[in-house]
C-alpha cells in the first residue's frame, strides 16, 4: 500500500471516527439526560444544551481511557494491516449503533466498538493477535460495571426513602426536581469523560499503524475533534431513547431520577478514573432498575429490561462477526 493510499485511509478512520462520537452523542447522552426530560426537570431543548456542553467539557478532561482502548485490546505498534482493521471495526459499530438507534434500544456503543476491534483483528490475524489480559479486563468492566450499579442505585434510593419517608411527596418531588438539573449535568459530565475517549484511542491506533505517531499519548487535536463531535452529537438528541428509558423501564419522579444520576455518573466517574471504558446505556439503565426496584419492584416493567438485556449479550459478538466479515470485504479493494 503506498503513501498516499494510507494517508487517505488514515483520514477516512478520522472521519469515521468523529462520525461514530457524533452518533453515540445522540445514541448514548439520551440516556444520560432521560430522567430529566421524562420527570420534567429540564424541557427537551434546555437538556440537550445542557448535556452537549457538559459532554464537551468531560471530554476535555481525560484521556485514561482512550490510552486503554488504544493498546489494551491489540498491540497498535505491530497489528498487521492495522488501518483495514481499524477501518472495519468502525464501520461495523457505526452499523450497529444506527440500527439499535432505529429501533429505540439503548444497546451499548462501548460493546459494539470493542467486539468490532477484536472481530476484524481476529479476522486478520487469528486469536492470538489480542492481549488477552487487557481485553478480558476491559470486559470484566463491561459487565460488573452495571451489576454494581445496580446495586449502588438500590441503595442510594433506600436511603432516600429513610430519609425523607415524613415528608409529603409533592414537596420532595419539587424539591428534587431542582437537584435533578445538577445530577443531569453531572452525568453528562462523566459520560464525556468516558464515551468520548473511546474514539480518541481509536483515531490514536489508526495514526499508529499508519507510522504517523509513534506513542500511545493522545494528540490534543484528536482530543478536541472528539470532544466537539460528541458535543455537536448531542445536540441532535436522541428522542427514541430517551422515551424507552426515561418511560419504558419505570414512572420515574424526580426523586427516582436523582438517585438514578448520581449513582451511574458515581460508577461512570469511578471508572474513568481508573482508565476503564464502561457502557453508560448499561449503567444507567441498571442504575434505574436498582431504582425502581427500591421503589417498588412491581413497578418496574421487567419486560423492556429483559429486551435491554439481550440486546447487550448480543453486541459484542454481532459486531465481531459483522467486523470480521467487514474486514474481508474491504480486504478485497484495499
Amino acid at each position: 500500500m503506498g503513501i498516499d493510499s494510507i494517508l487517505i485511509i488514515t483520514i477516512i478512520i478520522v472521519i469515521a471516527a468523529l462520525a461514530f462520537d457524533f452518533i453515540n452523542g445522540f445514541h448514548d447522552t439520551a440516556n444520560a439526560i432521560a430522567t430529566s426530560v421524562s420527570t420534567k426537570a429540564l424541557k427537551p431543548r434546555h437538556a440537550i444544551i445542557l448535556a452537549a456542553t457538559m459532554n464537551f467539557v468531560g471530554a476535555l478532561t481525560f484521556t485514561g481511557v482512550a490510552k486503554t482502548i488504544t493498546k489494551d485490546i491489540v498491540d497498535p505498534f505491530t497489528l498487521g494491516n492495522g488501518t483495514t482493521v481499524i477501518l472495519a471495526a468502525l464501520i461495523s459499530a457505526i452499523a450497529w449503533n444506527l440500527i439499535t438507534w432505529y429501533y429505540g434500544i439503548p444497546s451499548s456503543s462501548s460493546h459494539a466498538l470493542i467486539g468490532s476491534i477484536a472481530g476484524a483483528a481476529i479476522a486478520a490475524a487469528g486469536f492470538g493477535v489480542i492481549k488477552y489480559a487487557g481485553f478480558l479486563k476491559i470486559i470484566q468492566a463491561l459487565i460488573f460495571s452495571p451489576l454494581i450499579a445496580f446495586g449502588v442505585g438500590f441503595i442510594i434510593y433506600t436511603i432516600f426513602k429513610m430519609e425523607f419517608k415524613n415528608l409529603s411527596l409533592t414537596k420532595t418531588n419539587k424539591g428534587f426536581r431542582y437537584i435533578q438539573i445538577a445530577t443531569a449535568a453531572l452525568q453528562s459530565y462523566t459520560h464525556g469523560t468516558n464515551d468520548a475517549q473511546k474514539s480518541m484511542g481509536i483515531i490514536t491506533m489508526a495514526l499508529i499503524a499508519s507510522n504517523y505517531h509513534t506513542t500511545t499519548d493522545i494528540p490534543f487535536w484528536v482530543q478536541f475533534s472528539c470532544a466537539a463531535a460528541m458535543g455537536l452529537g448531542t445536540s441532535v438528541g436522541g428522542w427514541k431513547i430517551i422515551k424507552t428509558v426515561g418511560g419504558k423501564i419505570m414512572k420515574i419522579r424526580p426523586v427516582n431520577g436523582v438517585a438514578a444520576d448520581l449513582s451511574s455518573a458515581l460508577i461512570i466517574f469511578g471508572a474513568t478514573y481508573i482508565h476503564l471504558p464502561v457502557s453508560t446505556t448499561h449503567v444507567i439503565t441498571s442504575s434505574i432498575l436498582g431504582v425502581g426496584s427500591a421503589h417498588r419492584v412491581r413497578g418496574v416493567k421487567w419486560d423492556t429490561a429483559q429486551r435491554m438485556l439481550i440486546t447487550w449479550v448480543i453486541t459484542l459478538p454481532i459486531t465481531g462477526l459483522l467486523a470480521g466479515i467487514t474486514y474481508f470485504v474491504l480486504n478485497l479493494f484495499m
